[in-house]
């Protein structure tokens, strides 16, 4: 009797524990990118499927918080936008601000909300944080979109809005902030497995983090206000985030490279560290979510 032998090459896919301490593999990613499609589709299309308004929620939801930080902060409390309409301005920091905290909050679940699909199949965890942030850029394109009408509106009324060659860069702006919330949200979810009570503290932490990060405000105002305390904002890299996009969009704001290469810096550890951690949780979460 003839025995055959396979050699390892001839296997189209092998299973293995991961031995690694670091992992990003994006080969594999890739390879189950219908899946990542499908779960984007998902995100999209059940967030809004069963209420009244739908998507309109996408749009709402800037504007109004807009209309109450302008009459709130700019009309009671007097801050000053400079030539720029508080309006538009409000409206610049908040779309940032919703791409970021969507990130966020969505990503910060994924064992927790996931652990039913995660316990019964297997596929690349990773792929259900990134589905997260990518379709919350969707959300941020249409929120974008009421920006750029609302920015036409008013130089057309004769608003000067000093737009310079930085807006270019705008696009990679925003993927920084979606990586540095793609990192925080893995963190944080590995964090939520053993500590649930960590879940609650989440909604409140971004509201006070909302007021850190100048949105609201320019930068240039902490400083003068309250000089023994702006350090809190400045070296905040969603504060930067927010003030160079605003520089970028309105051409108002203190943006420096040493301050570029500071939120880089920053994003790109958040992101590996908190990529470290969940590889590491993705282990053995299910015994303990």
């Amino acid at each position: 009797m003839n025995k055959t032998s396979y050699s390892e090459e001839e296997w189209l896919y092998e299973i293995t524990p991961k031995n690694k301490f670091f992992s990003l593999n994006l080969k594999e990613v890739w390879r189950y990118r219908d899946l990542l499609l499908l779960f984007v589709k998902r995100d999209i299309v059940t967030v809004y499927k069963q209420t009244v308004l739908g998507p309109l929620w996408y749009l709402i939801q800037p504007l109004f918080t807009s209309i109450t930080f302008t009459i709130i902060f700019n009309n009671v409390a007097g801050i000053s936008t400079g030539s720029i309409p508080p309006f538009l301005f409000n409206l610049a920091g908040i779309m940032v601000w919703n791409y970021f905290t969507s990130c966020l909050t969505s990503t910060s679940d994924t064992f927790r909300a996931n652990a039913g699909i995660f316990g019964k199949v297997y596929f690349p965890r990773l792929i259900v944080p990134i589905s997260v942030v990518i379709s919350n850029l969707v959300k941020f394109l249409i929120q974008f979109s009421i920006f750029v009408a609302f920015y036409i509106y008013y130089v057309s009324t004769g608003t000067v809005i000093d737009l310079n060659g930085t807006v270019l860069l705008f696009p990679i702006l925003i993927i920084v902030m979606g990586i540095l919330g793609l990192g925080l949200g893995m963190l944080i979810s590995s964090l939520v497995t053993k500590y649930r009570d960590f879940s609650y503290l989440i909604g409140f932490g971004v509201q006070l983090l909302m007021y850190l990060s100048a949105v609201m405000y320019p930068m240039a105002l902490i400083k003068e206000k309250m000089p023994n305390l702006a350090w809190l904002v400045q070296y905040n890299p969603l504060a930067y985030i927010i003030e160079t996009s605003r520089y970028m969009l309105l051409g108002i704001g203190d943006v420096s490279l040493f301050g570029v290469l500071y939120v880089v810096g920053i994003t790109g550890f958040i992101f590996l560290f908190g990529l470290l951690i969940f590889n590491k949780t993705e282990k053995s979460f299910i015994d303990t979510v």
